[in-house]
């Protein structure tokens, strides 16, 4: 195993760690929930090819479900973020290309296209997760406040750690 993966290895472990351990326990007004654990298939490099995402996808997600007892909605939801984010990299990719060997960080591509890269993959994330947590469309206007909700706390969280990281590189 190189080093990148052994990175990849650790990384996936702390995630799993501080979702299960910090995270689950974060909850704003009982509406807004961080789901930090999906900045692991955002964050990994580009190069990464799909099946390796999906697979890395069901195996968090899988785990994610084991604590939180939630039946696979999790892993469905990440796997589902995995399949996506390669062909969303294709469609927003920058005039130059990308650095070899670079992630899709804020620190390599900047703020505003971290966001319109992480964004649509956070709502497809949270969509599906609540969407199928709630049975349905029943109750639509509630489930679209969770939604919205958790996707501005998990992107605040999301943004804090890449600025931190970034920080520290300079």
């Amino acid at each position: 195993m190189n080093r990148s993966g052994l990175f990849a290895v650790i990384y996936f472990v702390l995630y799993l760690l501080a979702q299960v351990m910090l995270f689950r326990q974060l909850v704003l007004f009982n509406t807004a929930f961080c789901f930090i654990y999906v900045a692991f298939i955002l964050l990994l490099p580009i190069e990464t090819n799909t099946i390796t995402l999906m697979l890395s996808g069901f195996l968090l997600g899988f785990g994610i479900d084991i604590f939180y007892d939630s039946l696979g909605l999790h892993a469905l939801s990440l796997v589902l973020v995995a399949y996506v984010r390669n062909y969303w990299l294709t469609t927003i990719t920058p005039q130059g290309g990308y650095d070899a060997g670079e992630g899709p960080t804020l620190a390599s591509n900047g703020l505003q296209w971290f966001l319109v890269y992480s964004l649509p993959l956070l709502f497809i994330h949270h969509a599906v997760l609540f969407f199928l947590e709630a049975g349905g469309f029943s109750v639509f206007w509630y489930t679209m406040s969770k939604i919205v909700t958790s996707l501005l706390f998990t992107m605040t969280i999301l943004l804090l750690f890449q600025y931190f990281s970034f920080r520290r590189r300079r």
